[in-house]
């Protein structure tokens, strides 16, 4: 009787959802740049009170603005209080709580700014003529430490560096010139500049350059993170950076200690060759933490969080047991342990681990949570999204508390937009190992109907897909397909073997999973397998070129600052401790260019494809992407290339990612049904309608 009611109110629960889902509108391009992005909460000092950042955007400008927010922890009173039209982030409190340190764009450049709560006003504190990032602000509250490209014969003197740039940038030669490698990284050339730290004294109004060499410091670190911190004295300073002779074919990265008074730094992590990064300081000043990774030129080795007591001078790795990439951590105000979040089976949950014990215990469940902090009472303050909910800030009681959402700036838009959740599928892969496929079904969902379907493969290629909101997840599904995303061999999250297993074997067990994770979703009742289509992006792209290799089970391929010709790719891309690790070698001693290069297996080429690169994109060369077009065209495969010119291995979200998303559309639409009509990409192309 009671197994009857159940299933009758599952059966009731489902009707009501599909109907309220029905009343709501298909999720479009412009829903994306309606959704208003919530940033890490910074906590005030008595616990009172929290900082964020509120991104929007404006799609028919190409353009976004980011404010600052200030509420109780409560989430009651929230209010705007830095709103300029410009970008406004990393908001920081003193510690007497009266004031609130930010970066703003206001006056062009990144500088500091300081809001007063008193009598509500802001003022600027720094006028570094090449602008800053990432600035911290000491603990005592009268320093200031920031990065900042400089010409390393200028050091910190802000005068000279904007006159040598000016010379350099409007002088009557245009070249670059360069007698080492690594001159040009990500989107830039280094043109004569290295990132330094510069140390900022706000009584004294001077500046004072803390890494006076030719190194850069900290080492970029893609995506961000710590590369430098105060100790609880305000009197010592941890940096990262790498001081190898060769940095381009090197992850040796080191902890280096130097006064704030400057002076020779000191390196404490010499003894280990691999990457070490990422310091904080304990609050009792007894160690500093970090992550460190033990095998060199391996930039995906496990993420260790690692303790460095200052007294024995003695590093400790704590996190042994935790067989997966630690994160983002901070301490707890005890200095007995840390809570770090983790990427685990497609989510990203808080732990927390005893220093003493090295004890590792769950906090959050299973949530993809991404900034966060704690108060003194282990309240936890954190923003976290699903597939099918935006990011938004919330309040949880640790451990595993209730969970309460603070802020609702997307509630409205949730309200009237079918924004589409995830369902899971595990499919029996390569050697056996399961694999975790996440599934988006698309607006007013029929199970009697068949839907055609994109898979979209990651790059990294060692990241993980996360059950979490991304706008590929909700734009296909609101145009009627079934998305799947998987996370196969190379994936994080799933234990450290699994994700070394791709490296020197990209086109192996990461194809047969995805053969695999096709096969099964073919089978699905909902799917229709004569209108298959496939996309990627990096990794991902060269996924979707190996496709175009070894297989033709797709209608239709997209492939996105993808890999082609691997041999090539290793003498144009910029940090080559990647393909020599990956690839196990150069060209010239390693046959695994060969094997796993697309390009060599042109005659069995034969499906259209859409190709989309960045004319700035140093780590996968639009070249790569050029050569795989002449091909395609010569052999009179259909096939549509768009140059992005402004942009490198990522699209800037507000000007291209609305043609990027477009230009896909329009080619699912024309291969495997629907019409591409409205997808005029040409017009936009020509009338710069998403590119001002």
């Amino acid at each position: 009787m009671k197994k009857t009611f159940y299933l009758a109110l599952i059966l009731l629960l489902a009707t009501v959802f599909s109907r309220v889902n029905a009343e709501k509108k298909a999720f479009a391009i412009e829903d994306l740049y309606k959704i208003q992005n919530t940033g890490s909460p910074a906590l005030s000092p008595d616990g009172k009170q929290i900082a964020f950042s509120l991104t929007k955007y404006t799609l028919v400008k190409g353009k976004s603005a980011t404010s600052i927010w200030v509420m109780d922890v409560d989430g009651k009173n929230q209010t705007e209080i830095i709103a300029n039209g410009k970008s406004n982030y990393d908001p920081t409190w003193t510690k007497d709580g009266k004031f609130l340190y930010y970066t703003s764009t206001v006056d062009g450049v990144p500088q500091v700014y300081r809001y007063n709560f008193g009598d509500k006003s802001s003022a600027k504190i720094t006028d570094f003529s090449m602008g800053l990032n990432a600035p911290v602000l000491s603990p005592d509250n009268n320093l200031i430490v920031f990065s900042s490209e400089v010409y390393p014969e200028c050091g910190a003197d802000s005068k000279a560096n904007a006159i040598t740039d000016s010379l350099a940038n409007n002088g009557p030669t245009q070249a670059y010139l360069a007698d080492k490698l690594l001159f040009r990284h990500w989107t830039d050339y280094a043109a004569g500049k290295a990132s330094h730290i510069i140390l900022y004294d706000i009584a004294k109004q001077t500046y004072t350059d803390l890494t006076p060499d030719d190194y850069v410091s900290p080492v970029f670190m893609l995506g961000g993170g710590v590369g430098y911190n105060f100790s609880p004295d305000s009197k010592e300073l941890c940096y990262v950076s790498n001081h190898d002779e060769h940095p381009e074919a090197s992850t040796n990265a080191d902890l280096f200690l130097v006064s704030v008074n400057g002076g020779k730094a000191v390196n404490i992590t010499a003894d280990n060759k691999a990457w070490d990064g990422w310091p904080v300081y304990s609050p009792d000043g007894k160690y500093i933490a970090f992550r460190r990774q033990l095998i060199p030129g391996y930039e995906s080795d496990l993420f260790r969080l690692t303790i460095y007591d200052r007294q024995t001078g003695k590093s400790t790795m704590i996190s042994e047991k935790f067989d997966n990439w630690v994160d983002d951590f901070k301490w707890s105000t005890d200095s007995k342990s840390i809570y770090f979040v983790g990427e685990v089976i497609g989510r990203q949950p808080l732990y927390k681990i005893d220093i003493a014990t090295q004890k590792i215990t769950p906090m959050s469940g299973e949530k993809t949570i991404f900034g966060f902090d704690i108060d003194k009472k282990e309240n936890l303050y954190f923003t976290a999204s699903t597939t099918g909910k935006p990011v938004a800030l919330y309040k949880m009681k640790l451990p595993l508390g209730k969970e309460e959402q603070l802020t609702k700036f997307n509630e409205e838009l949730e309200n009237t937009v079918d924004i589409r959740p995830a369902d899971t599928m595990w499919v029996t892969g390569a050697e056996g190992k399961k694999l975790e496929v996440f599934i988006v079904k698309p607006h007013n969902f029929d199970p009697s109907k068949k839907y055609p379907l994109i898979m979209n493969v990651h790059g990294g290629p060692q990241s993980q897909w996360m059950n979490s909101f991304r706008g590929d997840w909700q734009v296909y599904p609101g145009a009627g397909y079934v998305l799947a995303y998987p996370n196969p061999h190379g994936s994080t999250g799933y234990g450290q073997e699994y994700t070394r297993a791709i490296s020197g074997d990209w086109g192996g067990k990461p194809f047969e999973d995805l053969m695999k994770v096709t096969d099964a979703l073919a089978k699905l009742s909902y799917v229709d397998s004569t209108r298959m289509g496939a996309m990627g992006w990096s990794y991902g792209g060269y996924m979707m070129n190996w496709f175009q290799a070894q297989t033709k089970r797709f209608k239709c391929l997209a492939s996105m600052m993808g890999l082609y010709d691997l041999r090539s790719m290793w003498g144009t891309t910029e940090e080559l401790w990647f393909p020599n690790f990956d690839l196990q070698g150069q060209p010239w001693n390693s046959d695994l260019y060969k094997k796993f290069s697309p390009s060599e297996y042109v005659k069995n080429f034969a499906t259209p494809t859409l190709i989309i690169t960045g004319q700035l994109d140093y780590r996968v060369s639009y070249n790569q992407s050029l050569q795989y077009f002449s091909t395609l065209q010569t052999l009179g495969i259909p096939s549509r290339l768009i140059i992005l010119k402004n942009d490198g291995h990522w699209p800037n979200n507000v000007k291209s990612m609305p043609l990027y998303y477009d230009a896909h559309l329009a080619w699912f639409h024309k291969y495997l049904g629907g019409d591409p009509a409205p997808y005029d990409v040409e017009r936009m192309v020509k009338n710069q309608v998403f590119n001002p």
